[in-house]
């Protein structure tokens, strides 16, 4: 069947046409930031206009917690601070084409466990370290979506109980200390302030504030991986975003898990699908919600 895929991001949505994983017709939108509830529904139904007649079904992956079709956030500054939004309802207005919603990064992490051995990799999470940090956690061959559309947030778990305030009002969370915002919190401070990537450009010229920054994240991810692992009997992570697949990013990560005892290491790489993975996961995620 034709999906009409839809990725809705922080700063971008993407739209495309999906079709055995094949992604043909992509377009590409910048998310509303003014009057952004009226924006949401017109660019949703310009989206649906454009792809008319070309799909089965629509689904859509979105930044935030899906919950009940209604779309709203941890961290309202991931959404350009829309919250209760309707999104299901507003797609619905323009199509009766069936309709499949979820996470963003949990419509990733079904696109990244696509390309794994099921029968050997039950337990599999994807982690995106980024603007934010998020997951998608699958548990027996499963993706969690249910019962609120939570699971998988988790860059709200707890990294520094000391650390800096986050987006989501919890102290010292694992998104406050290593994803891209938490990393400029700190470089637009110094003396020559700088973005991530220069961060990053500096952290590989040995530079010694940077390099401490970057290990910090990476260290807080490689403590996260650990309490999947032991909470959650995980067999393998893969990394992605901006962040996460940055040059000697993930060796850092490896690095800090192998110093911990074997019970708390997993098999450990970096994403294989890259800006379409949203747009893919969840094609795929909500064509086996209708199948099944």
């Amino acid at each position: 069947m034709r999906c009409l895929s839809i990725d809705i991001g922080g700063t971008k949505i993407a739209a495309a046409i999906v079709e055995n994983g094949q992604v043909s017709s992509r377009i590409q939108l910048a998310t509303p930031t003014q009057h952004v509830v009226d924006a949401m529904h017109d660019t949703l139904a310009n989206i649906v206009k454009h792809y008319q007649n070309q799909f089965d079904y629509i689904a859509v992956a979105s930044t935030g917690i899906i919950n009940q079709g209604v779309l709203t956030a941890l961290n309202p500054k991931n959404l350009g601070d829309l919250a209760e939004f309707p999104l299901k309802a507003s797609l619905a207005r323009h199509t009766n084409k069936p309709i499949g919603l979820l996470n963003d990064v949990q419509a990733a992490a079904y696109a990244e466990y696509q390309k794994e051995d099921q029968k050997e990799i039950q337990n599999f999470t994807f982690i995106t370290v980024s603007t934010g940090v998020g997951g998608g956690i699958i548990l027996n061959r499963q993706l969690l979506t249910e019962p609120h559309g939570i699971a998988g947030h988790i860059g709200h778990s707890l990294a520094d109980p000391n650390g800096p305030i986050c987006g989501c009002g919890r102290q010292g969370c694992v998104e406050a200390v290593a994803s891209g915002r938490a990393i400029e919190a700190v470089s637009s401070q110094w003396a020559e302030p700088c973005q991530p990537k220069e961060v990053f450009e500096r952290f590989r010229n040995f530079d010694e504030k940077a390099t401490a920054l970057v290990h910090r994240s990476a260290k807080a991810i490689a403590n996260l991986v650990a309490d999947l692992v032991i909470s959650l009997d995980i067999q393998k992570v893969v990394i992605g975003g901006s962040v996460g697949l940055a040059e000697g990013y993930l060796p850092l990560v490896q690095t800090y898990l192998k110093q911990m005892p074997p019970v708390y290491q997993c098999e450990l790489t970096k994403a294989l699908y890259g800006q379409d993975a949203g747009l893919v996961g969840a094609a795929y995620w909500v064509n086996d919600q209708l199948r099944g």
